[in-house]
């Protein structure tokens, strides 16, 4: 009962994306650390588009059937999505061969901590609401 109320969907889907979060924050300060490198191409990394796909029923790109009308939609998540790192090779922001730009990248940091405390906000409001029922309160 307990893993069903704590593991539920909305918990799951949180969680990922503070693990996307997190390593989006090490990715854009792995970036930042190698701005004067020679050669060096700044990642990426790809979490959002992946969680709409896995949870958009249309897309297509679900094996996911429902036997019986008591399963759950076919838009509900299964599984966990693991972010992806993608290196951007395909531009050059100077003639050493560097594509990384320390303004985007700063910007993208502070783009990456609202998000970070947007999750951690909804993950307490959601513990909140759990306490409150389990309370008995309103």
């Amino acid at each position: 009962m307990i893993n069903e109320v704590v593991g539920s969907s909305t918990i799951n889907i949180l969680a990922q994306g503070l693990h996307a979060a997190n390593m989006r924050h090490q990715v854009i300060s792995n970036n930042i650390a190698n701005v004067n490198t020679p050669g060096f191409k700044k990642s990426e990394v790809t979490f959002e588009s992946l969680l709409a796909k896995q949870l958009d029923p249309g897309s297509g790109d679900l094996d996911v059937v429902r036997t019986n009308d008591k399963h759950l939609p076919m838009g509900s998540l299964n599984g966990e999505i693991a972010p992806q790192i993608k290196e951007i090779g395909t531009t050059t922001m100077r003639t050493d061969g560097n594509n990384v730009d320390v303004d985007i990248e700063m910007a993208d940091l502070a783009k990456n901590n609202i998000y970070y405390n947007a999750m951690v906000r909804q993950i307490g409001d959601y513990m909140s609401s759990l306490k409150s029922v389990i309370a008995g309160q309103k």
